[in-house]
């Protein structure tokens, strides 16, 4: 099985971000993380070089939609099945770009997902 990136990693334990790695790795689905600052978190490797990521699945996004607009490329290059959009990162022009390249844009809460065996 593919991994789930989560994009917008923070060590910060009150981040979603966090709580998401935190809920993946208690449900046991493979887990990568890409952030801005390097380090571990619920036993994951935030790395800060894309080039480093792969085999990716779902991305679920924590990143707001201003900050998104550099990595669109990277992200649709990555060639995730689906893009979660968690509360706060909702952005219609990046789901008309990952539709455009047949990847589904999903507009939900990964730790609603996950609480809701609907992951």
């Amino acid at each position: 099985m593919k991994d789930t990136l989560v994009f917008g990693a923070s060590l910060k334990p009150d981040r979603y971000s966090n709580m998401a790695i935190e809920r993946l790795v208690g449900k046991e689905i493979a887990t990568q993380a890409y952030g801005l600052q390097v380090g571990v978190i619920h036993g994951v490797q935030i790395k800060a070089n894309l080039n480093d990521i792969q085999n990716i699945h779902t991305i679920t996004l924590y990143l707001n939609p201003r900050r998104q607009k550099e990595y669109y490329n990277d992200i649709i290059n990555l060639q995730p099945k689906r893009v979660i959009f968690n509360p706060g990162t909702e952005n219609p022009e990046f789901y008309k770009l990952l539709a455009e390249n047949d990847i589904e844009a999903v507009v939900a809460c990964t730790l609603v997902m996950l609480a809701t065996d609907q992951y």
